[in-house]
């Protein structure tokens, strides 16, 4: 119903405080049937475990990340303790999630909180964003969730309800004529709430059809993990947390002698990852 009646508003009203209106009330009305309110990190207010949450949630699933979110907060339940970790064992819990590198800027981020913020994370996206690992969507995602501000932000599940209702039939819709629309519609009395809203309904979206999100401007099909570059990194980093130190020779060899870990272990070496010893690599401290 409230679906039917936005799609005979907008046409005949375009962008006015009347369509806004259904609009919200559409989006409320599915989140009140779907709702995804077992998600732990919607059951906090706690900016370091949102900060985590969100870190951990960059281009990768939500059934993976539910997993290890709670593992990682019963290791590192807070700024100082992960901030105090060792690389090592960061890495070591992260195992499975992907994209190490985020592990990494998850921890010099806890360490930056320490030193520049007294241990509390700021609520302003501008400061936000000057930490390793936070960019434009993260930033404002924690200012909106842990603290309630009325930022902007895209990410693909908003993307794809916009597309759906405002850009509909259109192709190839970049980012900045969508976030006028978002901006339009946002309820800033409410942003932690809409925000949670609008990702539910485009999750719900793209169950229901052929994603929306892919008229996107921005839309990008992700290569497979296995075989990739990426695969190869991960299995590098698994051998040497494995071992505490493992040689050249017998990564490759565990690698069925891919000829891509030499440059890896130089790429990892060079991000500080890992240090070269005499007799192998480990994975740098501090």
């Amino acid at each position: 119903m409230y679906e039917q009646e936005f799609r005979h508003i907008l046409p005949r009203e375009g962008l006015s405080p009347r369509t806004f209106q259904a609009f919200r009330a559409l989006v409320y009305a599915v989140y009140e049937v779907e709702q995804r309110s077992d998600l732990p990190w919607r059951q906090t207010r706690d900016p370091y475990r949102i900060m985590v949450s969100e870190i951990m949630l960059q281009q990768t699933q939500v059934a993976r990340v539910r997993v290890k979110y709670e593992q990682f907060l019963s290791q590192f339940p807070d700024t100082a303790t992960l901030a105090g970790a060792s690389l090592q064992e960061v890495l070591a819990v992260w195992q499975g999630l992907g994209y190490n590198r985020r592990g990494k800027a998850l921890k010099q981020a806890a360490e930056e909180i320490m030193s520049r913020f007294g241990g509390e994370l700021p609520p302003d996206p501008q400061e936000l964003r000057t930490l390793p690992g936070i960019g434009p969507y993260t930033a404002g995602a924690i200012a909106a969730f842990a603290f309630d501000r009325p930022e902007l932000f895209i990410e693909t599940n908003i993307r794809t309800v916009f597309l759906h209702l405002f850009f509909a039939g259109r192709q190839g819709v970049p980012d900045r004529e969508i976030l006028p629309v978002i901006e339009a519609t946002l309820d800033r009395d409410r942003p932690r709430h809409w925000y949670y809203a609008l990702m539910d309904y485009g999750v719900r979206l793209k169950q229901a059809m052929t994603n929306p999100g892919r008229r996107s401007a921005h839309h990008q099909k992700q290569s497979p993990f296995k075989g990739s570059n990426r695969e190869v990194r991960s299995r590098i980093l698994k051998s040497i947390l494995a071992k505490g130190e493992s040689g050249e020779e017998d990564i490759t060899n565990e690698l069925d002698g891919d000829q891509r870990v030499a440059k890896n272990l130089t790429d990892l070496e060079r991000e500080g990852f890992i240090v070269k010893t005499a007799k192998g690599y480990l994975i740098r401290e501090g």
